[in-house]
């Protein structure tokens, strides 16, 4: 184990992400960049000292749990997963869950759509990462907690602000029966995942529906191609929707375009143009 190049590598981890990309309040008193210590720690579900420990080159070796916690907590791709178990002296094993680490390429790739609202969802229906359409089209997801950035989560338990479930799209149904057999799907996968585990739970316990869905034991489900957003802004807006595999992540991109011409592609125009700064009405 090489406790100074773990610790550096922990500190250089942490310093590199915002709170707001895992869902923590910016503050207004942040000293050092990136996370604190004890946020790390606390997403990383292991205790502050224990973690402070690490970094100043003084902890035991953590365990494979243990790492495993510290690579979701810290965003680590795979290589640098791999990297943190060989300085801790402890082999990489099987991938604990589904990434949340977005290839920089799909980020740009969002980017350049500035007439479509795209998505990434993780293999836990997360949003992890959107463009700025999207976030007007659906909600500003920069502004919520992780927890509530999760679609499975929303369409079974809520927020529905003005009555609108899930962004009041027209297939909510649908989405609802396909996100229960795809979470299943998800939990076969991924069966010693405690963020799963987690889901599943709260979403069995809080949601009638959910708890008949799952106990279907259904793992198959049709993909709408169209869908429409009841919008509180701009009304209507009909898309198309298509859903391109990320594999190797176990994740997906999901890209909403309205057709030429259309009303719709006008809301969408105007939607670009307001942005966020109105979305509050929403709520």
């Amino acid at each position: 184990m090489d406790r100074r190049e773990l610790a550096d590598f922990l500190r250089s981890r942490r310093e590199r992400i915002g709170p707001a990309e895992v869902g923590l309040p910016a503050g207004q008193r942040r000293r050092t960049p990136g996370l604190r210590r004890e946020e790390a720690a606390q997403l990383a579900f292991i205790s502050t000292e224990y973690y402070t420990r690490l970094e100043q080159a003084r902890g035991p070796r953590p365990s494979r749990e243990v790492l495993d916690g510290l690579s979701r907590a810290l965003r680590l791709s795979d290589a640098e997963r791999d990297h943190l178990h060989h300085l801790a002296g402890v082999p990489p094993g099987p991938l604990p869950g589904p990434s949340r680490q977005v290839r920089q390429s799909i980020i740009d790739l969002l980017r350049r759509l500035p007439q479509a609202a795209a998505i990434v969802t993780s293999a836990m229906y997360e949003v992890i990462a959107w463009n700025d359409l999207a976030a007007a089209l659906m909600e500003d997801f920069s502004a919520l907690p992780r927890r509530d950035r999760n679609l499975v989560r929303r369409v079974f338990l809520g927020p529905h602000p003005q009555g609108r479930r899930l962004y009041g799209v027209s297939d909510v149904d649908e989405f609802a029966r396909r996100s229960a057999r795809g979470l299943r799907a998800t939990a076969a996968r991924y069966p010693g995942d405690p963020e799963v585990t987690r889901l599943v739970n709260e979403l069995r316990a809080g949601s009638e529906e959910f708890a008949r869905l799952w106990e279907s034991h259904d793992v198959c489900a049709k993909t709408t191609q169209r869908k429409t957003f009841q919008h509180p802004l701009v009304g209507p807006v009909t898309v198309n929707c298509d859903v391109l595999d990320i594999t190797d992540r176990d994740q997906q991109v999901v890209i909403y375009t309205a057709a030429p011409g259309s009303a719709s592609e006008e809301a969408l125009r105007l939607l670009s143009v307001i942005g966020t700064q109105d979305m509050d009405v929403a709520h």
